[in-house]
């Protein structure tokens, strides 16, 4: 499991990195790793889902810009 959940925060990490959402690496790295390490524990699998699911979280979690 740590391979799938290293993969799914590359490929979320990949894409904040690359629409400019990240501010804080270190803030954003843990939230994904914690994110999607509990949606694999939970059993999903699939690498694209937790990261897209992951990315939307991301999202959700961070203030509005005015």
């Amino acid at each position: 499991m740590p391979v799938l959940v290293e993969n799914a925060v590359q490929i979320a990490w990949d894409f904040l990195e690359g629409s400019g959402e990240i501010v804080d690496g270190y803030e954003t790295s843990r939230f994904l790793v914690e994110y999607i390490g509990r949606l694999a524990s939970g059993g999903e699998r699939r690498k694209i889902m937790l990261a897209n699911r992951a990315i939307d979280a991301y999202r959700k979690s961070r203030p509005q810009a005015a």
